[in-house]
């Protein structure tokens, strides 16, 4: 169940993102998420400079004039949020902790999808699929997705994203943009290279800067955000373990075009940046 504070925020989530996500974000959102191909429009006379490859040797030889293929882009496009609710996300200050500030990324997303003519959809997901969304249009189905990122998992706490991209490699039917918003503590790399071969993947790895500015020695009790199992650890040892640069680069080797997230960070920005590295 949503509590009250959840419900608050959820549409002060969706109310100034309506208002944010304006037409220069939308069209760095257009840039960076093509559509899903050139379709033949028309043909005109060749101007020089024009692409050489694009000539119609046909209506040329018919003519006597040189013509070339004009094109335009599909730019309606499926864009599907695949979102980790496990217990890892709820780490963070109470205000803005990690599945808050990816509640903000969703809605962001969406609206900008909603602005442009897109479809999107959401896969959210935990120790294993919790909901699938197929991707729609609406004001209403932003609500809906931003809202659902509240809800918490029925699966378990901990965290599957190899189920997850296993379910979307059997829906999904065409070339689709997939934005996985996940603190990736546990990786999923073959998942991800498979599904990179035919669309296109950005990740948003979230983090909280607690997580890498913890610094202690001896031994240090610690509790699993996941499993709820406490245990005596060797504190320079556990928390030297896969660094926020490492675990990028893992998933930037498997062809995922990645972003680092932090909770403290502007929303709007953090996806203008990431948008900007694909153009």
């Amino acid at each position: 169940m949503l509590t009250a504070e959840d419900l608050r925020l959820i549409q002060k989530i969706h109310l100034k993102l309506g208002k944010r996500v304006d037409s220069p974000f939308s069209g760095e959102y257009r840039s960076a998420f093509r559509g899903q191909g050139m379709e033949f429009e028309d043909v005109r006379p060749y101007i020089p400079g024009d692409d050489v490859r694009r000539i119609d040797w046909n209506v040329t030889a018919r003519t006597g004039v040189t013509h070339g293929k004009e094109f335009r882009e599909e730019r309606e496009m499926n864009l599907m949020i695949v979102a980790d609710v496990s217990a890892s996300m709820r780490f963070g200050r109470r205000e803005r902790d990690k599945k808050k500030m990816m509640a903000y990324l969703v809605g962001a997303l969406s609206f900008a999808a909603l602005r442009s003519g897109d479809r999107v959809g959401l896969l959210k997901f935990a120790a294993g699929v919790e909901e699938f969304i197929p991707p729609r249009k609406g004001r209403g189905h932003v609500w809906s997705l931003i809202r659902n990122i509240f809800m918490e998992p029925a699966q378990g706490k901990s965290s599957n994203l190899n189920a997850a991209l296993e379910h979307l490699q059997h829906f999904l039917k065409r070339k689709t943009t997939i934005c996985v918003i996940s603190d990736f503590w546990v990786g999923a790399t073959e998942s991800l290279k498979i599904l990179s071969q035919r669309h296109s993947v950005h990740g948003f790895l979230m983090y909280d800067p607690l997580e890498s500015g913890i610094k202690t020695k001896g031994l240090v009790e610690v509790q699993d955000a996941e499993s709820g199992r406490q245990i005596l650890v060797d504190g320079a040892a556990f928390f030297a373990q896969k660094t926020l640069e490492q675990r990028i680069s893992e998933l930037r080797a498997h062809r995922l075009r990645m972003s680092s997230v932090s909770t403290k960070e502007d929303p709007i920005l953090a996806l203008l940046r990431h948008f900007r590295l694909q153009g």
